[in-house]
């Protein structure tokens, strides 16, 4: 084989891995839109178990964050603001990405947060949901299906105004 077939197989070799590991690996089906959402048991901060179907009911948001990223701490005080506003109506879940309790609850000491914080230890979770980055917003309805997804940092009134519309329109 010369040179250039050489190179060739490197190159599909190298891309088929890649391939593999952002979307083969995974072994789980990804909920989609409209779809049954992906029913949790994780651990609180505070030690208490959560599951998704505890909401059943209730519209439910589920943020998926990691402390050491930026866009997440900027979007934290518009989390806050949301949990203390619709915490009865609007449950929010943060749900931490692999790091230690113990970063965890730092990071709520020093954004003096009062939301309810999940440790996704395994990031088994997140591979369920399809979660690849972070922030990364999920919306559920009271049925337990996925109404929305959103990529990268939102705010209080956009969760709102979303939570809103899917009830207006019967999402």
């Amino acid at each position: 084989m010369n040179k250039n077939g050489i190179l060739w197989v490197i190159i599909i070799f190298v891309v088929g891995v890649l391939f593999i590991l952002a979307n083969g690996l995974r072994g789980v089906e990804v909920p989609e839109i409209g779809e049954l959402a992906y029913d949790f048991k994780l651990y609180s901060t505070d030690d208490e178990i959560y599951r998704l179907s505890d909401f059943k009911g209730q519209y439910v948001v589920l943020n998926f964050f990691a402390t050491w990223c930026f866009p997440c701490q900027d979007e934290e005080p518009e989390l806050e603001k949301f949990h203390q506003t619709y915490e009865e109506q609007y449950p929010l879940l943060i749900i931490d990405r692999s790091e230690p309790k113990s970063r965890i609850l730092e990071f709520k000491k020093e954004y003096d947060s009062t939301t309810t914080y999940l440790m996704d230890k395994d990031d088994k979770v997140s591979q369920y949901y399809g979660v690849r980055g972070q922030p990364e917003t999920f919306i559920i309805n009271p049925e337990g299906f996925l109404i929305e997804k959103i990529i990268g940092p939102t705010t209080s009134e956009d969760l709102a105004s979303k939570i809103y519309l899917a009830i207006l329109n019967n999402k």
